[in-house]
């Protein structure tokens, strides 16, 4: 086992390198650089060759990778071009106020989906089973940023029962009720998604494994119906648990539109901004960081 996950670490290695590679070469296909966003057009030559050097656009492209890639080993994530303060402190703050959204997401979407899956699989064919099928389709399909838009129409706008938009206090993390009210809306968006897909494989393991022999066997031993569904469950339980840790990758590192939407500020919406700024620093970082932590 130990001999298994040390190895599954060596290759998150070049997988890694390869992130930051395309995320570089991407970044910088743009012409330009970040400097032509912050100087104004009339901005004296020997500032702009100052302040280029300072950040070594200047040098070749191979280059500032190398360096960029030299202090990230040592944990220096860089200093963000536009706020000038340093990459790892915003990214640190911007992925726990992610992770508060993010974990009851999935503590949400992960019960309600293996929940669903479970009805539906012992119930093929009933009322039941279409009605939860029409569900995790819906989940399955519908884009989850325009969901977030519909929900605030409605609640918010429309019935002005939760916020709208940004987050209660210092950090994601609720203290209060109110607090507790800005998650309402982002929390749902992000669990429809992990709802719909979990609930269609659950579903389909299930009555995969109810049409086994072990299955027939424990009805012919007389087995009460509680202990039959815990045995179908717990062999159904591999697929939906290798899903499941996939989901949270994506939960993590997939909430850029509704964190855009909600104006929250977690990794997805630093990105978004990093984007917009060519803020080089803060957007490889960010993209190494949710890579590492969905590999």
């Amino acid at each position: 086992m130990i001999r298994f996950v040390a190895m599954r670490l060596v290759h998150t290695v070049p997988i890694l390198i390869g992130v930051s590679l395309l995320v570089f070469a991407l970044v910088h296909m743009v012409p330009g650089n970040p400097l032509d966003l912050l100087l104004p057009a009339d901005a004296p030559k020997d500032v702009i060759e100052r302040l280029t050097a300072e950040y070594g656009f200047d040098k070749p492209l191979y280059i500032q990778y190398l360096r960029w890639l030299g202090r990230v080993l040592v944990g220096d994530l860089g200093t963000s071009v536009f706020t000038g303060q340093k990459v790892a402190e915003e990214l640190l703050g911007a992925l726990n106020n992610t992770l508060a959204i993010a974990l009851p997401a999935a503590a949400l979407g992960f019960s309600i989906g293996v929940g669903l899956g479970v009805v539906t699989g012992l119930h093929h064919g009933s009322w039941i089973d279409r009605a939860f099928s029409v569900l995790s389709i819906f989940g399955v399909s519908v884009p989850h940023f325009w969901l977030a838009i519909v929900l605030v129409a409605i609640f918010s706008v429309g019935l002005g029962w939760l916020p709208a938009a940004g987050m209660a206090g210092d950090g994601g993390w609720p203290t209060s009720f109110e607090d507790a009210s800005y998650l309402v809306l982002p929390v749902i968006s992000l669990s429809l998604i992990p709802i719909g897909i979990i609930s269609r494989l659950v579903r389909s393991t299930v009555l995969e494994v109810v049409g086994q022999e072990f299955a027939g066997a424990l009805r012919a031993k007389g087995l009460r119906s509680r202990r039959i569904i815990f045995h179908v469950v717990k062999n159904a339980a591999p697929p939906a648990l290798a899903l499941i840790g996939l989901q949270f990758g994506y939960l993590i590192g997939g909430s850029i539109l509704v964190e855009t939407v909600y104006n929250w500020p977690g990794c997805g919406q630093l990105m978004n901004l990093a984007i917009f700024r060519r803020d080089i620093p803060v957007l490889q970082a960010t993209v190494l960081v949710l890579a590492f932590l969905f590999v």
